[in-house]
């Protein structure tokens, strides 16, 4: 018989993220009941449809009434004000953890409205793709991918453990990080690439010296490396809101080698672009071993 972990849960945002958590937890046995707590009243009637929780509620302090573990799985700027509002309801003993891709605002704000006796465990699961809600959950999303768990010097540790095994059996390899190693390592690995995906189909998309839209005759390539600009725009604008100097010291240098390679293929300099294209396709293959 399959042990329970987590008697009662609470997902605060029934989508890609929570949903999925959702989905492990149950495939794996070790969680006995899943609350969906949510805004979007189709979204949770879907959830509850596909099996992702096994009841629902738009009131919040209901939904997180009575519950072992709480994943806030909003937009990263939602966060302290769901934390808020969850707050009062908590009772004594219960986690609240969080998926947030922005590590250190959460941690800062949130840790200090927490009652006596309850635990907050700043958490990132480095997964995902480029649909949303709950049709987009699945019980394998976070297997073989690493979430990154950001205890502070307060952090309960029975409390930092018990996450880190929710991590675990959903599949996932769990590191501990400072929140401000996480923020400047995920401003360089996903932040910055959200960035460049967005701006390269703006400037594609907005491209005017013939007639039809040239995105029509977008191939493999450009939407595989585009991809990612179609993921969820309140997130992102989120993303880069909280984490924002980190993303510009990513940004800028991006710029800077932007700015070599404009200028190598202006002066024609064959040789160093065949150097700038030899040194990025090494880094990258090195990424696949």
């Amino acid at each position: 018989m399959k042990k329970i972990l987590v008697p009662k849960m609470a997902v605060v945002g029934v989508g890609l993220i929570g949903g999925s958590l959702s989905l492990a937890l149950k495939a794996a046995g070790a969680v006995g009941e899943v609350v969906g707590v949510g805004r979007g009243l189709a979204n949770l009637e879907k959830a509850l449809e596909l099996g992702v929780v096994d009841s629902y509620t738009q009131d919040l302090a209901e939904g997180v009434a009575g519950a072992d573990l709480v994943f806030l799985a909003t937009p990263v700027l939602t966060l302290t004000q769901v934390a808020a509002a969850c707050a009062p309801h908590l009772k004594p003993g219960a986690i609240l953890t969080d998926g947030g891709s922005v590590k250190g605002s959460v941690a800062r704000e949130i840790e200090p409205l927490m009652p006596q006796g309850v635990h907050f465990v700043p958490g990132h699961p480095i997964a995902g793709t480029e649909n949303s809600g709950a049709e987009a959950a699945f019980a394998t999303l976070y297997h073989g991918r690493r979430c990154i768990l950001t205890p502070t010097a307060t952090t309960d540790p029975a409390a930092l453990d018990l996450v880190r095994r929710v991590w675990e059996i959903a599949g996932s390899e769990v590191v501990m990080m400072d929140v401000e190693k996480h923020d400047r390592i995920l401003a360089a690995i996903s932040h910055l690439p959200h960035m460049v995906a967005y701006s390269l189909v703006n400037a594609v998309g907005s491209y005017d010296r013939y007639e039809e839209n040239i995105l029509e005759y977008s191939a493999g390539g450009f939407r595989d490396f585009t991809r990612i600009a179609s993921s969820d725009p309140t997130m992102w604008r989120d993303i880069a809101l909280t984490n924002r100097d980190a993303l510009l010291e990513m940004m800028e240098r991006c710029e800077a080698f932007f700015a070599e390679l404009k200028e190598d293929v202006r002066n024609g300099e064959g040789e160093k672009l065949y150097e700038f294209f030899l040194r990025s396709k090494e880094l990258r293959d090195a990424i696949l071993k």
